[in-house]
């Protein structure tokens, strides 16, 4: 018979910890299960996972098998040693829903523990047949389109997702689903919603999988967001910023007044405290940037005035440039 390399098969190795060897079998069983796989000899590969992977999720058939030594390759004829005690009285007992069985164990398995898995009860075969096929469906991953607004103030939100489904053969296809979404306040992009079981259905009676909504929030008119940070472009005229003004400028909030103290230069930020977006322990800010405006001078009289305020006001504004 064939010496089979359940660390192989499994893809990890011999000194792999038994959460390692749990999620490479749950990865590759995805990959392979009958219902869902195009791979070839999806079955067989199947059968070969469920094996190793009965082995070594066990400490002590694990123990038995590594008795045999790390010198054998699958393939290699394989006699067990003489006076081989191997790991007798295996009942079939220990399986688990994630362990689904598509088939017998192989000789080489037989000869390493036994054969007393096939001298189960009637009540206990048809027990395993039950479990047979069962696998959790897949976590699902979308992005959600959210304006700048529904990231401030959260609520509801009702969306259309195209998202894989399986039909009654085990055959994947597209389907349209709606769902009505919470998005808490405060809500930053790449943040995820999970709603459970909402993902891809089981097969065999297990469990569906999760979805995941990923928030990417879009740009807005007028506002740009920093990580909780809101900004604000304002601008204002000469002699607001010259003389000092009280302006009302918009947030997410609502409006504020705020206060342009005199002398104010473009390119100056103003801080409007815990005006960002929602958070713990504290929200972010809104920072208000100052553009000066020059009107422009369509007429004589507005020509006039500027070419007075040259006269008035002489300055260069330019003369750091030329050190």
């Amino acid at each position: 018979m064939d010496y089979k390399d359940y660390y192989t098969i499994l893809g990890v190795s011999r000194t792999a910890t038994p959460d390692e060897i749990k999620r490479a079998y749950r990865k590759l069983a995805r990959k392979y299960h009958p219902d869902v796989s195009k791979e070839k000899n999806a079955e067989e590969q199947f059968k070969s996972l469920q094996e190793a992977y009965e082995v070594l999720k066990d400490p002590k058939k694990r123990e038995a098998y590594d008795q045999l030594g790390s010198q054998w390759k699958s393939g290699q004829d394989f006699k067990p040693p003489p006076n081989w005690q191997g790991f007798s009285g295996f009942d079939g007992a220990g399986f688990s829903d994630e362990n689904v069985h598509v088939g017998g164990f192989s000789d080489f398995f037989e000869s390493i523990f036994g054969g007393g898995r096939f001298q189960q009860s009637g009540a206990h075969r048809q027990q395993t047949q039950q479990t047979a096929f069962r696998q959790p469906g897949r976590d699902e991953h979308a992005k959600i389109a959210i304006s700048l607004e529904e990231a401030f103030h959260g609520g509801s939100k009702t969306v259309h997702l195209q998202v894989p489904e399986m039909d009654a053969r085990g055959r994947a296809h597209q389907v349209t689903r709606t769902l009505k979404i919470t998005i808490p306040a405060g809500i930053t992009s790449g943040q995820q919603l999970r709603l459970a079981k909402q993902g891809t259905p089981g097969t065999g009676g297990g469990s569906p999988g999760d979805l995941y909504l990923a928030m990417e929030i879009q740009p807005h008119p007028i506002f740009t967001l920093q990580d909780r940070d809101i900004y604000l472009t304002l601008p204002i005229t000469p002699w607001e910023a010259a003389l000092g003004s009280k302006i009302t400028v918009p947030t997410l909030g609502g409006s504020v007044d705020l206060k342009i103290t005199p002398g104010s230069q473009a390119g100056q930020k103003l801080r409007l405290k815990e005006r960002g977006l929602p958070g713990k322990p504290v929200a972010g800010d809104q920072y208000v940037v100052l553009q000066i405006y020059a009107p422009p001078a369509t007429t004589e009289a507005q020509r006039a005035l500027y070419e007075k305020m040259a006269q008035e006001m002489p300055v260069n504004p330019r003369k750091n440039l030329f050190k």
